[in-house]
């Protein structure tokens, strides 16, 4: 059995450093660390705060990484959400900074990442995943933040980018990620044949009718359906298929009606 490798300094004073967060580390050989976590950079390892002791543990170690949602990211999300994105950008830039490598920060750097795009600042949009995928690499085709930073791609025209990490991600993504960029498939397809007929069908094809029906299980549905019943929503009506694009208006009303995709 591999050995946690655990460095434990007592009798330290250990007032917060900058950064530090509550949360929770279950490791690989099944203890459980919670206090104030940060991560370290430099030794690749997390460092969690209790009193006056600090105990480091690998990377490698770690089997379940548990961080206090931020007191800010509900309120930030809702104003993003609601098309207020420019309200919410300097709460979501504080915890992407704060909780750099804990979790949140690719979760917030994705509403982040929309908020620019929203405010056509796709720039931005893209500088903000950078910063994150170049400490952590696969988030650039699996997880909450991948789909925020193929937005910035596509709106920046950096297709072949774009193909490469959709294509990591239908090969290597989480479930999550691999119906989104079903979804993006969709959405290139969309744009590259500006939003002709032929596009559409493609796009239907190829991307967001994939998402509908073989995405529509309880651990992803609610985080994909609302955006892909939309979108074929649009597609059929370019189609002229009105008919087609009600029934997946009235999908989306019914089994998701708080989101924010239904209020359209």
């Amino acid at each position: 059995m591999k050995k946690l490798t655990v460095l434990l300094v007592a009798g330290v004073a250990c007032a917060a450093a900058f950064g530090d967060v509550p949360g929770t580390i279950k490791t690989t050989t099944g203890e459980t660390q919670k206090g104030n976590i940060r991560w370290s950079t430099r030794e690749k390892a997390y460092v969690v705060t209790k009193g006056n002791i600090e105990l480091q543990v690998k990377e490698s170690d770690v089997d379940v990484l548990d961080i206090d949602k931020p007191a800010s990211f509900d309120a930030a999300v809702e104003q993003v959400q609601k098309g207020q994105g420019a309200a919410a950008i300097p709460a979501l830039q504080k915890i992407t900074k704060d909780y750099q490598h804990l979790q949140w920060d690719k979760v917030a750097g994705r509403y982040l990442a929309d908020a620019y795009i929203a405010a056509s600042k796709a720039e931005d949009a893209l500088k903000t995943c950078q910063n994150i995928i170049s400490g952590e690499p696969a988030a650039a085709y699996k997880g909450e933040l991948a789909p925020a930073y193929w937005k910035a791609l596509l709106a920046l025209g950096r297709t072949p980018k774009l193909e490469s990490e959709l294509a990591k991600a239908a090969k290597s993504g989480d479930r999550f990620s691999s119906g989104s960029a079903l979804i993006l498939r969709g959405d290139v397809i969309l744009k590259a044949g500006n939003e002709s007929a032929d596009a559409a069908k493609q796009a239907l094809t190829d991307g967001y009718l994939r998402v509908v029906y073989l995405y529509n299980d309880q651990e992803v549905a609610s985080r994909l359906q609302p955006e892909a019943l939309y979108k074929a929503a649009h597609c059929f009506e370019k189609l002229g298929q009105s008919g087609r694009a009600d029934d997946m208006r009235t999908t989306l009303k019914k089994k998701y009606a708080s989101s924010p995709w239904a209020a359209k």
